[in-house]
């Protein structure tokens, strides 16, 4: 009797299973695009020195105080206001083209392209924020003093170069951010509803 041979299945070479694997993987790396957070450009001041403490007096007319509470409401100078019309008041407020006493001073300086010229370099915009503040409120409220800032500079290099903002060089552009510099102070976020509450029992405790 002759006897049946055995069927054998033959193994599988794996031996370059992870270099295939190991390739695959850089591919997708490599062609694969993440998504990146966008946010508002802004130049940060440097950090403070704790060694030296320098008192700035201000006048009342080179500042505009921009607040925004617990419920999201908008003000300016004490005054309700949307964040589309914040934009055009601080456009107004630092341009101040009529040279109005109520507004920010300026400086007579020397700027490239300009020569000797008068620039805003005094004016603060003055921001408070509630802690309970929403991001979007917070948002608005940045992205409308950003618009400002872009509107007054834009018309500045239309006016100057006949081109818009980007368009112009990088020294240009240089030149009329010392026109129009952003001058921007932002308190530590706060909790508005408390002041008002302490305020209230300060009052209470006077009458008393």
């Amino acid at each position: 009797m002759f006897e049946r041979r055995k069927n054998r299945v033959p193994g599988l070479n794996t031996t370059s299973t992870a270099d295939i694997s190991f390739m695959l993987l850089i591919f997708f790396l490599v062609t694969s695009s993440m998504d990146s957070d966008k946010g508002l450009a802004r130049q940060l001041p440097p950090p403070p020195d704790s060694q030296t403490e320098v008192e700035m007096k201000v006048k009342e007319r080179n500042v505009m105080r921009i607040q925004l509470d617990a419920n999201n409401q908008l003000t300016c100078n004490d005054e309700a206001i949307t964040a589309d019309l914040l934009t055009e008041r601080i456009k107004t407020f630092v341009a101040n083209k009529t040279n109005d006493p109520t507004l920010p001073e300026k400086s007579i300086r020397d700027v490239n392209f300009f020569g000797q010229c008068k620039v805003s370099d005094r004016h603060i915009l003055s921001i408070r924020v509630d802690r309970a503040t929403s991001y979007d409120a917070y948002f608005q409220l940045q992205n409308s003093i950003v618009r400002a800032y872009a509107q007054l500079r834009n018309e500045l290099a239309r006016k100057k170069f006949g081109r818009s903002l980007a368009n112009c060089s990088q020294e240009q552009r240089d030149a009329i951010g010392m026109v129009y510099p952003q001058r921007i102070s932002e308190d530590i976020p706060s909790d508005t509803q408390q002041v008002e509450k302490n305020k209230a029992n300060d009052q209470k405790g006077g009458k008393r």
